[in-house]
């Protein structure tokens, strides 16, 4: 049963079903906790599952008034799990795969583990400038599923359709494009390996093939962390729980199974 929520309250997560250690499923830019779907059941065979709506995510015209900023993104989602009573299991993607390490590091009584989903600490110099254009000219809503995967094709295209918001004429965009590019603008100018160095629970680190990761910095993170597993996925694209979702459920059952064994 899904749990109340409110947009409004600066906070959004909703339980999805099973028992035991909450695991909390943080989406990456663009994207929205719905967009779980496929994994929530048999992730719900390992504990309680949550999903997550992070700011900026959360409808057309809902925004926060703090500045954008990794930070207040932290201070959000910690603020969630803190309500949970207990310790979670994090289990990210891309942005969320940030936050949640940088939540670990920051607050590591409300953390018992995370899965970092292609995700690297350091993308300093690059910029969105190639890719504004084309976010900005994209429709604020779809009035068709079939343009939407026309537009980012059958796995994004599905994810997407999972992540706006539903109209009676159609899928809206949950959110501003103008704020995705700052999110997305701020890790062109810092790094977050002093938050990585920091992280003390056990990690799952996947890569994809096709990763959007800058080359080599995901294995530098297994060999800098301290209770840290790698897997490389071969042929998988950024949207590694989608495109591969059988190796990706291998390896996140191991990991939830070996962690259970160690606790």
């Amino acid at each position: 049963m899904d749990s109340p929520s409110d947009a409004s309250t600066g906070t959004l997560l909703t339980s999805r079903g099973g028992q035991g250690r909450p695991l909390v499923l943080v989406h990456g830019l663009m994207g929205r906790g719905s967009t779980w779907s496929r994994q929530v059941p048999w992730l719900a065979r390992h504990g309680e599952v949550f999903t997550y709506d992070a700011l900026w995510h959360r409808g057309r015209g809902v925004d926060d008034p703090h500045p954008i900023s990794t930070e207040r993104f932290v201070a959000d989602l910690a603020d969630v799990v803190d309500a949970l009573g207990r310790p979670a299991i994090l289990i990210g993607h891309s942005m969320g795969a940030l936050h949640s390490w940088c939540l670990a590091a920051q607050r590591p009584e409300l953390v018992d583990a995370v899965v970092v989903e292609d995700m690297a600490p350091d993308f300093r110099g690059r910029t969105t400038g190639p890719w504004e254009p084309w976010l900005h000219a994209l429709p604020v809503e779809f009035t068709a599923a079939e343009q939407v995967f026309h537009e980012f094709g059958p796995v994004a295209g599905q994810y997407f359709l999972e992540a706006f918001d539903r109209t009676p004429t159609g899928w809206r965009l949950h959110g501003e494009t103008r704020r995705w590019i700052e999110i997305a603008a701020e890790w062109g100018t810092r790094d977050y390996w002093e938050q990585w160095r920091a992280v003390a629970v056990p990690t799952l680190l996947l890569e994809a093939g096709n990763s959007v990761a800058p080359a080599g910095q995901m294995r530098r993170m297994a060999d800098t962390g301290p209770r840290t597993t790698y897997v490389h996925l071969p042929g998988a694209g950024h949207l590694v729980h989608d495109e591969a979702p059988g190796k990706y459920r291998d390896a996140v059952e191991t990991f939830l199974t070996s962690f259970t064994q160690d606790a």
